[in-house]
């Protein structure tokens, strides 16, 4: 049995959580101006403003934001990001979709970031406030595209009900000998974690769950080890009282 630090896909998933943007909470502001401060942010996020990054989010979120926006500088320093604006949730909560593409080099292996999520929060004060993530997808992998695989993980559950957590390699397998585990965790409790792996005698992960008895957010992480390369992943599960 093998163990794989996920320190290593440390920027894999929660990192996103920096992916956040600024919108004015002035009642006046027109949809001209929201979509000028959509790009400006993205701009910043894509050409490395720290300086106006650290003016969009409340003081006590400054370092902690500004520490893992560097972090993913540093792993995927050619991260691009594409930020659309989604239908509001409410009168007091905005919502975006967010999309980041990287790659990065390690042991002579180039690995490819993906990640796709959705970002919902309020302002206050002209700053991000009561952000969080949903929907996250988040996948890292160096195998150039070539396995067909297809993550079938709910994202939203009821309250106490069972789901399915299904990660399938859509191909015959034949001899191919294939590993690969998932752990469940909470926000930030991943990168005090480890996962199996173990061999795999079907093609892919499947596991049967159940949600908590309260709403709450579930996070899964995994990785897939194939002959033709190697898949990380993080996906969220919004647990909810209804759908």
């Amino acid at each position: 049995m093998k163990m794989f630090n996920l320190n290593l896909f440390a920027k894999s998933g929660l990192f996103v959580y920096i992916f956040i943007y600024l919108i004015s909470p002035k009642l006046a502001i027109t949809q001209i101006t929201n979509v000028d401060i959509r790009k400006n942010l993205e701009n910043a996020l894509n050409t490395r403003n720290l300086k106006l990054i650290k003016t969009i989010f409340k003081e006590d979120e400054n370092f902690q934001i500004q520490e893992k926006f560097k972090g993913i500088i540093k792993d995927f320093p050619n991260s691009k990001w594409q930020i659309k604006r989604l239908s509001e949730v409410n009168s007091k909560e905005k919502i975006f979709n967010i999309k980041v593409n990287g790659k990065k080099i390690v042991n002579g292996e180039i690995y490819f970031l993906e990640s796709n999520f959705e970002y919902v929060f309020s302002s206050q004060n002209a700053k991000i406030n009561n952000g969080y993530i949903k929907n996250l997808l988040t996948t890292i992998r160096n195998d150039q595209n070539k396995i067909d695989i297809i993550f079938r993980i709910p994202e939203e559950v009821l309250t106490g009900t069972k789901y399915d957590i299904d990660i399938i390699l859509n191909e015959p397998l034949g001899d191919v000998i294939i590993a690969g585990g998932i752990i469940s965790h909470e926000d930030e409790s991943y990168l005090k974690k480890e996962i199996n792996i173990k061999p795999l005698a079907s093609g892919g992960i499947f596991k049967t769950t159940r949600a908590s008895s309260e709403p709450a957010r579930q996070i899964w992480s995994g990785i897939i080890a194939h002959p033709k390369g190697t898949i990380s992943f993080t996906k969220s599960v919004e647990i909810v009282e209804k759908i």
